[in-house]
């Protein structure tokens, strides 16, 4: 078995492989999609989920790809991230209101399982100064690579001090990841409704554009593509 990864930037103006996602038919599902949820006038905002159907693949003999994506617009602006930082990061993220947590907190976890899953649970995605990334291994050992069901939780994301924070974390929240386990189907957040229209469209056709990229086939592995929020029925797509 083999595990293929790719990250990729992307413009909207990208072209991968031909799309064959039809504007029009992507328009009209989003369209119907926000008008349902202002009928229901829910009192969240919705994410809007891609949920992806493959085909003619077979986990367990051809490659299991595994890629991320960085989108035009952030899909979950409350997604939560977390800084494992240094003294200057650590600084940082206070001015920008972001949780951290500096070497003593965690030196203090001790490698405790349950305090380690509990924080891998807590959030979506962390991020990490170079002085504390080397550390973490023997600081946390495996927990937050294994911890829990969460799709987000993986090895936190370095971060150099040459970097704008605050621009990294938006860069992490505005990245989905892509990756084929022992089903053929997927699912990833690609918007929420208090977004513009234009802005979601945008949104899935690159994570669409970029998940055909990542297939054997291409679109020949495409069964199937619908959109929906959180609380609607899904529209077919492709």
């Amino acid at each position: 078995m083999y595990l293929h990864y790719k990250f990729c930037v992307l413009t909207t103006k990208s072209k991968i492989c031909c799309s064959k996602l039809q504007s029009e038919v992507l328009k009209d599902a989003i369209s119907q999609i926000v008008g349902d949820a202002k009928e229901k006038n829910r009192k969240f905002t919705e994410t809007v989920e891609l949920q992806i159907g493959l085909k003619n693949y077979d986990p367990q003999k051809d490659k299991r790809f595994s890629g991320s994506v960085k989108l035009p617009h952030i899909p979950r602006p409350k997604m939560k991230v977390c800084m494992l930082g240094d003294a200057q990061h650590v600084e940082e993220a206070e001015k920008i209101g972001l949780d951290y947590m500096d070497v003593e907190a965690l030196k203090k976890m001790n490698k405790n399982k349950k305090l380690v899953k509990k924080l891998a649970k807590k959030y979506h995605a962390f991020l990490a100064s170079e002085a504390i990334i080397k550390q973490i291994p023997r600081l946390l050992g495996p927990g937050l690579n294994k911890a829990g069901k969460n799709p987000f939780c993986k090895f936190p994301t370095l971060v150099t001090h040459q970097e704008s924070l605050e621009s990294k974390v938006n860069e992490t929240k505005a990245t989905v990841k892509f990756q084929l386990k022992k089903v053929l189907c997927m699912g990833v957040a690609v918007g929420n409704l208090s977004m513009e229209e234009k802005q979601i469209q945008q949104n899935i056709q690159m994570s669409v554009n970029f998940l055909v990229s990542l297939l054997k086939k291409n679109w020949q592995n495409v069964r199937c593509l619908y959109v929906k929020s959180t609380m609607g029925k899904p529209y077919r797509v492709f």
